[in-house]
């Protein structure tokens, strides 16, 4: 396969189709009061984020948990709320959703990526502090909506799940727990954990793009091997040395837990889909399946709920 340069190839692999967030008629664009673009300054930069509120938010003077979801490499805010139907799942379970975008970088394809460590473009080769900015957004989401701030929460796809485990490494006191689908850990965390972070990982077998087993991808960026990073965390959250493990035809579900026999790290190994997110649409033209054997958002919406800050 021939590409002209690494970028046009980044884009090849990671690029998504755009979507407007609103539908037209003919007396002009329908507006969703309860979905919405908002934008905080963030180290001299404009960041953006989109905010889904649930139906019930007019009416329930209760707090709501949140849940951050974080797009890969040259996704966006649209894009994931899109394609993985991330708000009709926060609309039905009753949480708020909000989705970031990464910097742009300066390129002719202007792709958007998070600083996970040592992936991925632009963001990290500027050095852009993405732990600062999601922080902040955090710290704003609970001032400026009925957000409990001990049940906030992160997902990520790719490069938003490597996002993920950085933020759990460096904020673990602002966020309940964590999920990482097609992603993995690129950040050199701190050799102490100052609370166990819970964490669900999910990712098929057949990834090329984030290899499972680990090693370079094409676009030569290493990747640790998923049961590296996971037994690390394993050791970080004190889990017991007991792997409860499950093998079914359509995937690998391996279980960790903590000395109170509670599960903190759940594992999908699946055998089908690739670069994906399992239960969503397939982004492009020639992109990785989804798989099939499971369905990303029940299983991470299932674990972030059985979980709080102390």
């Amino acid at each position: 396969m021939f590409m002209t340069s690494k970028c046009s190839f980044i884009f090849f692999l990671f690029s998504v189709t755009l979507f407007s967030s609103g539908c037209k008629d003919d007396n002009g664009p329908i507006i969703n009061p309860r979905n919405f673009e908002d934008v905080i300054k963030v180290d001299g930069l404009n960041r953006t984020f989109i905010v889904n509120l649930p139906p019930k938010y007019e009416n329930d003077n209760g707090n709501f948990p949140l849940v951050i979801g974080l797009h890969g490499t040259g996704g966006n805010a649209i894009q994931f709320e899109k394609d993985y139907f991330f708000s009709r799942m926060a609309d039905n379970a009753g949480f708020i959703a909000v989705y970031p975008n990464g910097v742009q970088s300066n390129g002719k394809l202007g792709i958007r990526t998070w600083n996970a460590g040592t992936c991925c473009d632009y963001a990290m080769k500027e050095n852009i502090d993405d732990v600062k900015f999601i922080s902040d957004l955090i710290d704003k989401l609970v001032t400026d909506y009925r957000v409990d701030p001990k049940r906030v929460y992160v997902t990520g796809m790719s490069n938003g799940g490597m996002m993920a485990y950085r933020l759990a490494s460096e904020i673990p006191d602002q966020v309940a727990a964590i999920a990482a689908v097609s992603g993995t850990m690129v950040y050199n965390a701190p050799a102490t954990q100052v609370r166990s972070i819970p964490i669900l990982h999910l990712h098929s077998l057949i990834d090329k793009i984030v290899p499972y087993d680990g090693g370079r991808n094409a676009l030569g960026y290493y990747f640790p091997p998923i049961d590296s990073v996971l037994t690390v965390w394993s050791e970080r959250n004190h889990c017991q040395s007991d792997i409860q493990i499950i093998d079914k035809p359509e995937y690998k579900l391996s279980i960790w837990k903590n000395e109170f026999d509670v599960p903190v790290i759940v594992h999908y190994a699946t055998k089908d889909g690739g670069h994906s997110w399992p239960g969503g649409n397939k982004v492009r033209p020639g992109a990785d399946p989804p798989s099939k054997a499971i369905d990303a958002n029940t299983l991470i919406w299932d674990f972030f709920k059985k979980h709080t800050l102390p």
